[in-house]
């Protein structure tokens, strides 16, 4: 499988291409030990293997599962199911014992759901339990999440975590929009948030980090940038963006509906503020840190990132990964306490699924979670694998240094800014080959039909652009050489972009898009095409007004189109914004008949077949054309019967395009 190819499904599939590795809960079926007496033996091996390693423990307990929550939580449970679940904990923290003793515990994190919802002496007990049976290293930082109401209310409980040893505190606040937060199904108020930050602060946290969630189908960029600019008013040391992933939430219906552009523009938003106010990450990084020299996440985390740390996770649906095992406890699939509950009591690991990987899939496991900071540390890769990663991803790694979308810095292969905005195709450049035959079937057993533009188009409200919506549209035709005549021949070739927003997602269509209020038609025309194809320089001529209503789903559009001719090999494309691959498409334009009416001679119809070809992709187009003669003038009428990949009237636009220059 060719990079290119991998790299554009990715970006069509960008809610599953990320740095949740594997793809999905079956794609490691093969890997599954199946006899549940053997677990013990082989965890025991393969944590023979290393001499570190990171705890993670999972508290599932929240008040109400939010709508955007993925992981294993139980709501609004009584404190004797959280006694009881603590006392579970204890034991298999009790079985892990031998198996992990005398090793290095470098990175601790106790997460969920809610450890805070916990009462202070269940807390206590876990982390005591932690402390006599394994070997922390003296530098590790214990971190510990809450919620902005715990924070708000219980302010003794916060001195106590502090003081138990837990220097690292987060807090997720995930947007300040009471709308949005309404829908969401979660609780929260710019007084509630202000009241736990200083009670924290209070308790004595020097490491505070808060987290924030974008990419929410009915999330506009102004709620996004309010949310950004109260949370670095907070002052915190840390601030962490989590893309909303949809997959197995409450909300997975409405993923379509978020477009790839979407998730772009809100990323560069944050990447913008949040450097302007001190808070520093590389391009692609989730968390932003205004502390020199520290990543901001927590050692659990950082260590697992950077350097592949493997990691043993404890309790209801907790993930391990060790050197070439994953392993899911019960509860990962389920969401509910019996089967956990039932194995801790029987003596039993409380593993639901455990899967002995081979070197390529720990490989993508490994790398698929390090652009949670945007780069892979070479020396690090080669020390927990014993191999080049430049050599091992030779042909992915020669396409993305091409394509400047990722750089070789100081002994790390890191996102570029442009990289970052593209990086769910970067990601499953580097999964292994039966994960892209996964993503590939993926593809290629879409649904026909999807509703992901239905879900844009009830969020989409046209009356937050300023009215009336007009857009710009640019017919960019070219040949091999410099000869005006190829244009009218079969070496014609029209420029045409991939559509990474909604509508028409992931079809093609021209150069083009909406005019800003601070500038003219012709200077959006330039902008447009200079974003969306690198393009820029070239003379561009008005075309056309296309202003049918209903041409554009989202309301009345009207488009000034403009048309330039060039050389195709004088230029190099580099698509941006909100186009997602850009291509030059041979034309071939043929007429299917004419029709003169004889009782009207003044009135013609013709039809033409216009069918747009790149190395990849064929698309096409039926459209009739009727002509109305007034004396030497002719009043055209187009219409498009039939399209398929074209987006929006483009094909039209194409047409009116070449009859210009046939008629010049």
């Amino acid at each position: 499988m060719k990079p290119e190819q991998i790299f554009e499904i990715g970006l069509q599939y960008h809610h599953y291409a990320n740095t949740a590795y594997p793809l999905t809960p079956k794609s490691f079926k093969d890997f599954r030990i199946n006899n549940e007496s053997e677990y013990l033996e082989f965890i025991n091996k393969e944590w023979s293997k290393t001499d570190k390693l990171s705890l993670y423990i999972h508290i599932p307990f929240c008040k109400v599962r939010c709508k955007f929550c993925e992981y294993a939580v139980l709501e609004n449970t009584d404190t004797d199911t959280e006694d009881t679940y603590v006392s579970l904990l204890l034991k298999e923290i009790e079985m892990y014992k031998p198996i992990l003793k005398g090793k290095h515990i470098v990175g601790y994190d106790i997460g969920g759901g809610t450890p805070t919802k916990l009462s202070i002496e269940n807390i206590k007990k876990i982390t005591n339990a932690l402390k006599d049976s394994f070997s922390f290293d003296k530098d590790v930082v214990f971190s510990i999440e809450t919620t902005p109401v715990i924070a708000a209310h219980e302010t003794e409980k916060l001195k106590a975590i502090y003081h138990l040893g837990y220097k690292r505190i987060s807090m997720g606040i995930q947007t300040i929009s009471e709308r949005l937060l309404n829908e969401l199904g979660r609780e929260g108020t710019t007084h509630i948030y202000e009241k736990a930050a200083e009670n924290i602060r209070n308790a004595g946290f020097q490491m505070f980090n808060i987290d924030l969630m974008y990419g929410f189908l009915h999330q506009n960029d102004e709620d996004f940038e309010n949310t950004l600019r109260y949370a670095i008013a907070l002052k915190p040391e840390y601030i962490t963006l989590y893309r909303n992933r949809y997959k197995g939430t409450k909300l997975e219906k409405e993923a379509e509906g978020v477009s790839l552009y979407k998730i772009i523009s809100q990323y560069r938003l944050a990447y913008k503020i949040l450097n302007e106010n001190g808070y520093y990450g590389n391009a692609g990084k989730n968390t932003f840190s205004r502390i020199e020299n520290d990543y901001g996440t927590s050692d659990y985390l950082t260590k697992r990132v950077i350097e592949g740390v493997s990691y043993v996770g404890m309790g209801l649906g907790a993930q391990s990964f060790g050197e070439n095992y994953l392993a899911y406890n019960e509860g990962a699939a389920s969401k509910k306490l019996n089967r956990y509950k039932e194995k801790i009591e029987n003596n039993k690991i409380p593993v639901q699924d455990i899967y002995a990987l081979d070197l390529e899939e720990s490989i993508a496991k490994m790398v698929s979670v390090a652009f949670y900071f945007g780069f892979v540390d070479l020396q690090a890769f080669h020390t927990r694998f014993g191999i080049s990663f430049t050599e091992h991803f030779k042909s992915e790694v020669e396409y993305v240094l091409k394509n400047s979308l990722m750089e070789i810095i100081n002994n790390r292969i890191i996102l570029t800014h442009r990289g970052a905005d593209y990086i769910n195709g970067i990601i499953p450049l580097f999964y292994s080959q039966r994960s892209k035959k996964e993503l590939m079937h993926l593809y290629n057993h879409k649904p026909e039909e999807s509703n992901g533009e239905l879900e844009f188009l009830k969020a989409y409200n046209i009356n937050e652009f300023e009215r009336p919506s007009i857009a710009t549209d640019i017919v960019v035709l070219a040949s091999d050489n410099h000869n005006k005549q190829s244009i009218h021949n079969a070496e014609c070739f029209v420029l045409l972009i991939k559509r990474g927003e909604h509508p028409y997602m992931n079809d093609w269509a021209l150069p083009g898009g909406f005019v800003r209020s601070t500038e003219s038609i012709e200077q959006a025309a330039a902008r447009e095409l200079k974003e969306e194809t690198g393009i820029s320089g070239i003379f561009l001529r008005q075309l056309h007004v296309f202003s049918e209503p209903k041409r554009d789903p989202r309301g009345w559009v009207i488009s000034s189109s403009f048309v330039a001719s060039i050389d195709k090999n004088n230029v190099i494309l580099q698509f941006g914004d909100d186009a997602i691959d850009a291509q030059f498409f041979r034309v071939r334009l043929s007429q299917e008949g004419e029709n003169v009416e004889y009782c009207n001679p003044n009135f013609k119809t013709e039809k033409f077949s216009l069918e747009l070809e790149s190395d990849t992709k064929t698309l096409s187009a039926t459209i009739e054309k009727q002509s109305k003669y007034l004396g030497l003038d002719s009043e055209d009428k187009y219409e498009i019967i039939e399209s398929k990949g074209i987006a929006f009237d483009h094909a039209k636009i194409v047409l009116v395009a070449l009859e210009r220059l046939k008629n010049e």
